[in-house]
């Protein structure tokens, strides 16, 4: 484990598990299924459990929780995301909420508050729904998506601020896609650690260019997450999934990944394994976060893990500038 930045004591497994799944993400997920996934992770040894009000309207909240009250609370690390609120939907009750890839009813919607009183109180009610007295880190959630990254990213970061002085949380963060939101704030030195969402992958780069270095200078770490992109490197045949950031993969980035995974079978090596790991060479990377759906997936993932990997693959896909 490692401590998360120079301003927090708080410290990360290597390893972590993303619940946007549980939360019903593109499929439908019973609360047994949801269940069996969070004991296969725990028994593989995650300790580390990342989840969000967004991911499926509060239910990833609900059954992470419920699972987590059954364990010792100071053997697992919990962060959960701010930025939108959950308010009452008035007669959505019989419509699902597809629009944004999860098959759960909208009886509440999402609201955009990075406002010190909007921050607190989504932690308030992300306790509630975990049913758990303490978050051990908190992300600003997609702020560049609100509409005003700059501002709400400054209030959010204050906020969030103001309750580690308070102890409310030990550490405090952003999650995002976007490589300009993540530069800023990362250059702004005011937050712990950045949850680079598919960004910073085996497949494409993006973030090394202006957020690692800024995370090296203001002693900021890093989770990755979406490290699959979505499902390009879920396999060893990235055309036989050709999913990319929630959407269909652009023709250049399947050839892209086909050559990776090439280079990767050469050696023996699954591309999921590389895909898994390859982030962990990065100095300011803390942990890697993926999740799953299914019990099986989560098994196989913590397995890939620990798969010795040859150092001559990484020199021979930065010599064929397939990685940086």
């Amino acid at each position: 484990m490692g401590e998360v930045s120079r301003r927090s004591d708080l410290a990360l497994p290597s390893f972590g598990f993303g619940a946007a799944g549980i939360g019903n993400l593109n499929r439908p997920v019973t609360d047994d299924d949801a269940l069996a996934v969070l004991e296969a992770a725990w028994d593989a040894g995650v300790r580390y459990f990342d989840t969000a009000p967004h991911y499926g309207l509060g239910l990833s909240e609900r059954r992470l929780g419920a699972f987590l009250r059954t364990k010792p609370r100071d053997e697992f690390v919990l962060s959960t995301k701010a930025g939108r609120l959950l308010v009452p939907n008035p007669g959505g009750e019989n419509q699902l909420d597809v629009e944004n890839f999860y098959h759960v009813p909208t009886v509440v919607k999402r609201q955009w508050d990075f406002s010190a009183d909007g921050v607190r109180r989504s932690i308030e009610e992300s306790l509630e729904r975990l049913g758990l007295t303490s978050i051990d880190l908190v992300y600003l959630h997609d702020p560049e998506q609100s509409g005003d990254l700059e501002r709400h990213l400054a209030s959010g970061t204050a906020a969030l601020a103001d309750l580690k002085r308070e102890g409310v949380v030990r550490a405090s963060g952003l999650g995002s896609m976007d490589a300009g939101a993540l530069a800023l704030g990362a250059a702004s030195g005011g937050l712990d650690v950045l949850m680079v969402a598919g960004r910073l992958t085996l497949l494409e780069q993006p973030a090394l260019a202006d957020t690692v270095p800024a995370c090296e200078r203001t002693g900021t770490g890093i989770v990755t997450a979406s490290v699959f992109n979505s499902g390009l490197l879920a396999s060893d045949q990235p055309a036989d999934n050709p999913r990319y950031d929630y959407g269909q993969a652009p023709r250049e980035l399947v050839d892209r990944a086909t050559r990776i995974a090439d280079v990767c079978r050469s050696y023996g090596v699954p591309l999921p394994a590389a895909a898994l790991q390859y982030t962990t060479r990065i100095s300011t990377v803390r942990t890697v976060v993926t999740g799953s759906s299914r019990a099986a997936q989560i098994r196989q993932n913590a397995e890939w893990m620990r798969l010795e990997i040859p150092e001559d693959l990484w020199a021979e896909l930065a010599a064929e500038s397939l990685i940086a």
